[in-house]
């Protein structure tokens, strides 16, 4: 197996990365059996598609407000009773996604080889701020990027220069990690060492550029920083 390169720092997305986006459809499966998995994919999907259309279109709003208006957009389009309180629920728990299981782990073995791990994300600050807390993962995760001040999301080459500037290294030598196939993409186009966490096993984009690796847990991370 080729060698890989041995990056000095990684910055992590966080939704969907380290935080599981789709767990709001255990209370959205509470809420409205039967369409808590299908409300939770196409909320995801729509609140993907709105920081593409207001970035693309130049008219920013904050990733929170997308993520309501993609749950509102959910809710019609599965004709369900989406009433303030359930709204208001989905919200809450939406601020407060269970991590993945193997993350504090794989940010503790990062901590003790002396490797910098960061967030690079489209969250708001806040949301992002109350996420980290809520894992218990503030002391293991420094810095914690928003793409906010730029007022565009990734894959916006300026959302990923962010972490390049913030970390004071080359593209190269930062790993960047996402399980979303059109991040990773973007973050080696950018010219960042990459990994792919495809958890889903699904196909690579079909656009003629493949990520440094591709894994299937946030602990093929630790392969590219071994232990002495």
């Amino acid at each position: 197996m080729e060698a890989l390169p041995r990056p000095r720092a990684v910055l992590f997305d966080a939704y969907g990365t380290l935080f599981d986006v789709y767990s709001v459809g255990l209370l959205a499966e509470q809420l409205f059996p039967g369409q808590g998995e299908r409300l939770a994919l196409l909320w995801r999907d729509k609140q993907i598609e709105y920081t593409r259309l207001v970035s693309m279109s130049g008219r920013y709003r904050p990733f929170w407000e997308l993520t309501r208006a993609g749950l509102r957009f959910a809710a019609q389009r599965l004709a369900l009773p989406l009433d303030a309180a359930a709204e208001d629920r989905l919200m809450n728990q939406y601020r407060h996604l269970s991590a993945f299981p193997e993350n504090r782990e794989v940010l503790q073995a990062l901590q003790r080889r002396g490797v910098r791990a960061g967030i690079l994300s489209n969250g708001d600050p806040e949301m992002l701020a109350v996420a980290v807390k809520s894992a218990g993962f503030a002391e293991l995760i420094d810095p914690v990027l928003s793409v906010h001040e730029l007022r565009r999301y990734k894959t916006d080459p300026a959302c990923y220069r962010l972490g390049a500037q913030a970390l004071g290294l080359p593209e190269r030598d930062i790993l960047f990690v996402s399980s979303n196939g059109w991040d990773a993409i973007g973050a080696t186009w950018a010219g960042f060492t990459t990994l792919w966490v495809n958890r889903a096993k699904l196909p690579l984009e079909q656009l003629d550029t493949h990520p440094t690796r591709i894994g299937t847990s946030l602990r093929d991370v630790l392969d590219f920083f071994p232990s002495a």
